[in-house]
């Protein structure tokens, strides 16, 4: 679901919406309403609901009253009722789930709330409308240096105009109370327009300001949720999540909204666990509750006095010892009970996890620098021992200096004269080596 200008470009680029939230089709929106009965008729009988559903600048709804009988369907852009003065939204939902809407956030249909709906917006009232928005940026930036100049402990976080341009809202954050009178003024008199100051929460900002979460993707109060629930650290303790406040806090600061996501869960899993705080009391201690493993279903205990060596029990062990011990009947000891860790448990296949496999995957592989065989020859120092040498397989040229040493050391060997001389290591017959000792049986002359 997008617009023409938010669908790929060329070599599968996204071009991105050029529209600003203000596309024809209304699909590439946070706030947009996907309407499941626009394929279904009404019967002759009833009239079709006289309210619609207008969205202004991607960050707020509000229920019209169509008392015109105007023919309008999604998308369309309209001129609404607005004190002073008119405003331009566009329409995001019709019919009877307008009703559904209604209903659900408590909005009465004969309500002072319900404005009216005057006209589709004309060619003059849209030019009026974009060069408005254009105008935005430029004059949020002006209106924090004015607030900065007036040392004022706030922040401007957006501003949004008006459809027929006569008046501002300009939202803004602060820890304390501000007095912002002084600078009401300077921005009416530097801008020629109607200044509205509202504040809003630092979650409401960062839904305005959009960003990119810890996970990697966009912002969920920037793109998809609309109702901001309260969120305390007993839902990071239900989940045996460190309170580390630089991990639990978003972009706003507060503690993240996906926190309460998977909440219901936790707790549903929780009830087959017993208390922590109920200990175990067996013949040969009493046992306390040192960890709990949600996702497998097993809990760690320890004796008193003996806090190193940890005992695992499932949940089923657990409650059936407490049920014992609720009848004052004690077991033997948690060894009984205690399931012995296999293999599988304490092994850590980093294999099969996407991302880790291995830690040196990228790194180069260390590689010897070889030398040339000359400049190694070189550095070689001579083997002065004749019973070390070996025949070379490889019919090398050596230096001058390991032939002379060679042949020195071998005087008393006879030289081969079928050309085996040209050998690299001048190696003699074996046999000519060996020196020849007296027979010492032999009768002297």
């Amino acid at each position: 679901m997008s617009c023409n200008s938010c669908s790929t470009g060329k070599d599968g680029q996204p071009r991105g919406c050029k529209s600003n939230g203000t596309c024809g089709t209304d699909s590439c929106n946070k706030l947009t309403v996907f309407n499941w009965l626009s394929n279904m008729s009404l019967p002759s009988s009833q009239e079709p609901f006289d309210c619609i559903e207008v969205r202004f600048k991607n960050s707020r709804k509000h229920f019209y009253r169509n008392t015109e009988n105007l023919t309008l369907s999604i998308g369309d852009i309209v001129a609404t009722e607005a004190s002073p003065g008119h405003d331009v939204g566009i329409v995001t939902l019709t019919g009877e789930l307008v009703r559904v809407q209604m209903k659900k956030k408590k909005v009465s249909v004969d309500s002072e709330e319900v404005k009216k709906v005057y006209r589709k917006a004309s060619q003059k009232d849209i030019d009026v409308w974009s060069r408005s928005r254009d105008r935005e940026e430029e004059i949020k930036k002006r209106a924090r240096e004015l607030a900065i100049a007036l040392k004022l402990h706030m922040k401007i976080s957006d501003v949004e105009f008006q459809g027929d341009a006569s008046k501002a809202t300009f939202y803004y954050t602060a820890e304390d109370r501000v007095d912002f009178r002084q600078l009401i003024k300077d921005m009416a008199k530097a801008f020629s327009i109607r200044i509205e100051m509202r504040q809003i929460g630092f979650r409401q900002e960062a839904a305005r300001l959009g960003g990119i979460g810890s996970c990697g993707r966009e912002l969920c109060c920037s793109t998809w949720l609309t109702d901001f629930r309260s969120v305390n650290t007993a839902a990071a303790r239900y989940q045996q999540l460190s309170l580390n406040p630089q991990k639990l806090a978003g972009q706003c600061g507060k503690l993240k909204c996906c926190l309460n996501f998977e909440l219901d869960a936790y707790l549903e899993a929780l009830k087959q666990f017993p208390k922590s705080d109920v200990k175990l009391y067996t013949e040969k201690g009493t046992a306390v509750c040192q960890k709990t493993d949600i996702f497998k279903g097993h809990i760690w205990y320890a004796y008193e006095g003996e806090w190193m060596n940890w005992h695992k029990l499932t949940t089923d062990q657990a409650n059936e010892i407490i049920a014992q011990n609720a009848k004052k009947e004690k077991v033997a000891s948690l060894e009984e009970y205690a399931i012995e860790l296999d293999e599988e448990d304490t092994k850590t296949d980093f294999e099969n996890v996407v991302g880790q496999d291995s830690l040196t995957r990228f790194d180069k592989k260390p590689t010897r620098n070889r030398k040339k065989r000359g400049t190694q020859n070189k550095n070689r120092r001579p083997n002065t021992n004749p019973s070390n040498k070996t025949r070379s397989s490889v019919p090398a040229k050596r230096s001058s200096t390991a032939k002379s040493s060679t042949n020195e050391k071998s005087n008393d060997t006879t030289k081969n004269t079928s050309g085996t001389a040209k050998r690299s290591t001048g190696t003699a017959n074996k046999n000519n080596n060996r020196r020849k000792k007296p027979n010492r049986n032999a009768n002297p002359k």
